[in-house]
């Protein structure tokens, strides 16, 4: 990290003006797709990313499946050969072979019903796109390293531990001067350290945001450009672990095939469980077996962590063979944007997603296909249409937004999105036992309008609670988390009192339970974010709290999880 504000000037590439022409936040595929297909097209354009992680994929963490035509696309322009590289051959070094969808039923009953999904794809119903056959199986995290790579050798600036605070956005004319990075060098009372180094302010031409989900600058320049959404926003959480096993059970699930299953421990008919989402198990590099549990942020259960579901789903019979005896030797977390179609912020008079100068993309905007299960494919899409926005927008940046968004319609993103526009209000409206069903019916459905996920909290248990208490401590080293103790907490309870009159009494303070990385304590009888140092970045606290009394800051650049293969 620079330590100095003239050392942080020196390391962006400005323009004689003082602006980058292009400034992307977020160094994800989304971010480094637009920042590739601009130096490809446009070599001369300054365009420089920003990513609040150490280095190129630490906060990078998905399933995850990926289709290829997009990434296809943007490397065979960029980088003629690409697919003869040896990283080409180590990123995308999985093509799935055998595609499962299981229910569990219980502890040890599994079906694979895959033959459904078949029979819905022959009759062009929406589950028949859950199909991963021919998709490669990837590390995101090793995806955005070298995507980041690529961005470098064109000639973009890639600059890693910048955590970019705020948006500087003139509402009278539409347009965005920059964006602010955080302030560096105070300790936990927020007084200024013999290091302080206030946050520079990058201005640009264009603005990128491209921060994954739920972004902290892109929420504030939708409120600040009066973005509306025409749904709220939904949430899944997923936590994963990579597990080290024997050559014996790597071979024997084999390295190109994928795994989605539904049903027990989260969702089992008519009894309960009745939350939405499922377990997975992805091949990873040699002798490792990806395993994660996405469940729907909209669960009712006060005492739920989506942790104990993913101890469950370990333990069950299909899985554990697989596993059993296995070491885990990487963890993470992270939301999921489902909200679909309906849920992506747009401004009112245009439709444009983003205003003005300033374009929105990948999980920021919320292009998550959930009849698919994907989006990282969409995400590399949108930032191969904001790139091309750009350059036909060189001399009136002020329409950018609007002609992203025409491509962004014109393009396979929008076909998706709108394929599975009602899919997951429709099971938030009547459960996953009807939802499910109901929601072939797809675009012949109304807009169901539906609450907030922190609203369904109610003070039922989860019944399917396992024995033993999961152990954070070790998911959270695995992770390799870590942020400068001394700076002031990122995580921010806006009122106290809420949490001891109302939400202690009435739901045992739940965001203790369900952080995955144990941040949230009782300390002297009051509820405090006592090991912000431990935070993953996931902002499931910000999302799940149920009375929304919790809000996640930036840290200082650099901080949080060091994903490497996630």
């Amino acid at each position: 990290m620079p330590n100095d504000k003239q050392n942080t000037e020196d390391r962006i590439q400005k323009t004689g003006d003082g602006k980058v022409s292009v400034l992307i936040v977020g160094a994800g595929p989304a971010g480094l797709a637009a920042a590739i297909q601009l130096k490809t097209k446009s070599p001369q354009m300054e365009v420089c990313v920003v990513e609040k992680g150490a280095d190129l994929g630490n906060h990078n963490l998905s399933g995850a499946v990926l289709e290829a035509e997009p990434l296809h696309t943007l490397l065979d322009l960029a980088v003629p050969g690409w697919r003869d590289s040896d990283a080409a051959k180590d990123v995308l070094g999985h093509i799935i072979d055998k595609d499962d969808i299981m229910f569990l039923l219980g502890k040890k009953l599994s079906f694979n019903i895959f033959f459904a999904i078949r029979i819905a794809k022959i009759f062009h119903l929406g589950f028949g796109q859950m199909i991963h056959k021919g998709d490669y199986s990837v590390s995101t995290s090793k995806l955005t390293k070298w995507m980041g790579q690529i961005a470098k050798d064109l000639g973009a600036e890639v600059l890693t531990g910048f955590a970019a605070e705020d948006i500087i956005f003139d509402e009278s004319s539409t347009k965005a001067r920059g964006v602010r990075l955080v302030d560096q060098g105070l300790d936990k009372e927020g007084n200024r350290q013999p290091n302080f180094v206030e946050g520079e302010i990058i201005e640009a031409d264009f603005v990128v945001l491209a921060e994954g989900c739920d972004g902290l600058v892109t929420e504030k320049f939708i409120e600040k450009a009066n973005l509306q959404r025409e749904a709220n926003q939904l949430y899944s959480v997923g936590v994963k672990e990579l597990i080290k096993v024997s050559p014996e059970q790597y071979n024997k699930f084999t390295s190109g095939r994928v795994v989605h299953a539904m049903g027990y421990p989260i969702w089992t008919p008519g009894i309960g469980p009745g939350m939405f989402g499922g377990g997975i198990v992805y091949a990873g590099v040699q002798d490792h077996l990806s395993v994660g549990m996405i469940v729907g942020a909209d669960w009712r259960y006060c005492d739920f962590n989506p942790q104990d579901a993913l101890t469950n789903f370990k333990n069950h019979r299909f899985v554990k063979k697989f596993i059993d005896g296995g070491t885990v030797v990487e963890a993470g977390a992270k939301m999921i944007p489902e909200g679909g179609y309906y849920a992506i912020p747009r401004e009112p008079q245009t439709g444009s997603i983003g205003k003005g100068n300033v374009m929105i993309l990948g999980d920021s905007a919320g292009f998550v296909n959930m009849l698919k299960i994907k989006g990282l494919h969409n995400a590399i899409d949108s930032g191969i249409q904001a790139a091309k926005a750009i350059a036909e927008t060189i001399d009136n940046p002020e329409h950018a937004a609007v002609r992203y968004t025409e491509l962004v319609d014109q393009s396979n993103i929008a076909k998706e999105m709108k394929s599975a526009r009602n899919f997951r209000q429709t099971v938030v409206k009547f459960g996953p036992l009807q939802g499910m069903p109901l929601s072939v019916l797809g675009g012949l459905l109304p807009k169901f309008k539906v609450e907030n996920d922190y609203e369904a909290m109610t003070i039922a248990p989860y019944r399917l609670k396992p024995n033993q208490n999961f152990d954070k401590d070790t998911f959270t080293a695995v992770a390799a988390t870590e942020h400068r103790e001394e700076q002031p907490s990122h995580l921010k309870i806006l009122d106290s009192d809420i949490c001891k009159t109302r939400c202690t009494p009435i739901f045992s303070s739940p965001c203790i339970t369900f952080c995955p990385a144990g941040v949230y304590e009782t300390v002297q009888g009051e509820v405090k974010p006592a090991n912000p140092s431990n935070c993953l970045h996931c902002k499931t606290c910000q999302r799940k709290c149920p009375f929304d009394n919790i809000r996640w800051t930036v840290p200082e650049g650099g901080g949080g999880p060091r994903y490497k293969r996630m």
